[in-house]
């Protein structure tokens, strides 16, 4: 036996295009809306200057290790050919 469905007068697909359903952007002043999307715009901007600053961090490092590898003797002596011969 199979429990009785309330039956509802209108199907929800039957709901005239008009009486869409309220969106947030609905509900909020558009002074409000503004803010919110200035404010996105702000940490995005700032969440990129944060990214470039870091990879400039990165990129210096990369340089000042590479300096210092450049002077240190072993690491030239290691890197270079062998073959000294061909630069008689």
């Amino acid at each position: 036996m199979a429990k009785a469905r309330p039956k509802h007068p209108g199907k929800p697909g039957d709901a005239p295009a008009s009486d869409k359903p309220a969106t947030l952007r609905d509900l909020l002043s558009p002074e409000t809306v503004k803010q919110l999307k200035e404010q996105a715009d702000a940490m995005r901007a700032e969440e990129a200057k944060r990214k470039e600053e870091q990879r400039a961090q990165a990129e210096a490092a990369r340089k000042a290790e590479q300096k210092r590898l450049d002077n240190d003797f072993e690491h030239l002596l290691k890197s270079s050919g062998l073959d000294w011969r061909k630069f008689k």
